[in-house]
């Protein structure tokens, strides 16, 4: 006799022998399923921020107690500091606005029909742009355009280009010719299949590159105060300038911690866009 729920072997009439069915309530196990993870950490949620936070704050206790002279003084008063921050967000926001209009399309683009020809050439030139040094070819800009923003907008944006464009190319590429195939099978259109088949499958290399965009974007910025563009570039060459080290470490600083927050951001919008069909931990 036999307890019950284990498994017991009985001969069979040609004499082989194979198990015999469980009895018992817990003849068939129902298989545990898998724990349900969140996409977001509280890890990634408050460290950086935190870290920043905490950065800015020892930044202002330092400025409380040191000695500023004349020229740091006049450098940094009268909203000098908030005035360089709004012109390094606006820069940046507004630069990586049109990078996002001209390279997704352009990246659609250059993975249809005859048009595919034209890719070598489009990421020849796109990578001409970004191979270019930025305070060079911001000077070729100046020279064409004037000072202003306007010049530094167009370098900023042709410095940034390459990074969406190439990622937006290469996610359309890789996607799975069956899959295409499929949605084709069952009647959807061009451009029903680009709208919800690829660019979903693309979202997470495409994420990838206005991240890295972004970034770049923040960095190029701070120079277009050699254009007249502003920025937090101006108060960086202050410091350098005139030999004013508070000035410079606090254009430094602002200038990192915009490039980090920036950073972070889009690090949340790469798990929060991300089709959750490709989340492993979905």
């Amino acid at each position: 006799m036999s307890a019950p729920g284990r498994a017991e072997v009985d001969a069979g009439p040609d004499g082989t022998s194979g198990p015999r069915e469980q009895d018992g309530p817990e003849a068939s196990p129902a298989l545990p399923s898998a724990p349900h993870r969140r996409r977001l950490g509280w890890q990634k949620l408050t460290f950086l921020p935190a870290f920043l936070v905490a950065l800015l704050l020892a930044t202002w206790l330092w400025f409380q107690q040191a000695d500023l002279d004349p020229i740091s003084e006049n450098a940094l008063s009268n909203g000098q500091v908030s005035k360089a921050l709004w012109q390094q967000v606006r820069l940046t926001a507004i630069s990586t606005f049109f990078v996002l209009i001209i390279a997704i399309p352009l990246g659609i683009l250059l993975t249809r029909g005859a048009l595919r020809r034209a890719t070598p050439f489009a990421m020849a030139i796109a990578n001409m742009g970004q191979a270019t040094p930025a305070i060079g070819l911001l000077a070729l800009l100046v020279i064409w355009l004037g000072t202003g923003t306007k010049a530094a907008l167009v370098g900023i944006i042709a410095y940034a280009i390459l990074p969406v464009l190439a990622n937006t190319v290469a996610g359309l590429k890789s996607n799975d010719p069956t899959l295409l195939e499929a949605a084709r099978g069952i009647g959807m259109s061009p451009l029903g299949v680009l709208r919800r088949v690829e660019l979903p499958l693309a979202v997470p290399l495409i994420l990838a590159g206005v991240r890295t965009a972004l970034v770049l974007n923040v960095g190029t910025a701070t120079l277009a105060t050699f254009g007249g563009g502003g920025g937090l570039g101006v108060l960086i060459t202050t410091g350098i300038t005139n030999q004013r080290m508070p000035v410079l470490v606090l254009g430094s600083i602002l200038t990192v911690s915009l490039a980090l927050l920036v950073d972070w951001l889009a690090s949340l919008a790469e798990v929060l866009l991300r089709p959750r069909g490709l989340d492993a931990d979905a």
